[in-house]
């Protein structure tokens, strides 16, 4: 996992709910806890694009509801500034779900990626349509 550069602003907190945008089944995802999050004692722990988050199945199949998984932000819609000076944000937030070693779990990618995601995590930009 690499590191992104430019000032990254978090824009999701525990109990943030998330779209998921790959063929795994979920279709909304609730944040449990942000791993390696480094803050003030008893602040609440943020994520951002490209960050990888412990999540709580909410809608989707049957099967899939109710279950923990383990998920990468690929979209926010907190504008947040890239090293060249523009900001960027989306109209939802959107997760994809991996394991816990980042491979994808699913085989598809529906709608644009953010490139820090895409970076960062190479198996997620393999699967990719489109990374902006």
């Amino acid at each position: 996992m690499k590191g992104i550069a430019g000032h990254q602003i978090r824009g999701l907190q525990q109990e943030s709910e998330i779209n998921v945008i790959d063929n795994t089944g979920a279709k909304v995802i609730s944040i449990i806890t942000v791993p390696d999050y480094h803050g003030v004692s008893r602040r609440i722990p943020k994520a951002g694009v490209g960050d990888f988050v412990i999540a709580s199945v909410k809608k989707g199949t049957p099967a899939m509801r109710r279950q923990i998984v383990y998920a990468v932000i690929v979209r926010q819609r907190r504008p947040y500034r890239r090293p060249d000076g523009t900001m960027v944000s989306f109209e939802d937030n959107a997760a994809v779900l991996v394991t816990e070693t980042g491979e994808t779990k699913g085989t598809d990618i529906k709608g644009p990626v953010a490139r820090e995601a895409a970076d960062r995590w190479p198996r997620i930009a393999a699967t990719a349509i489109t990374i902006v």
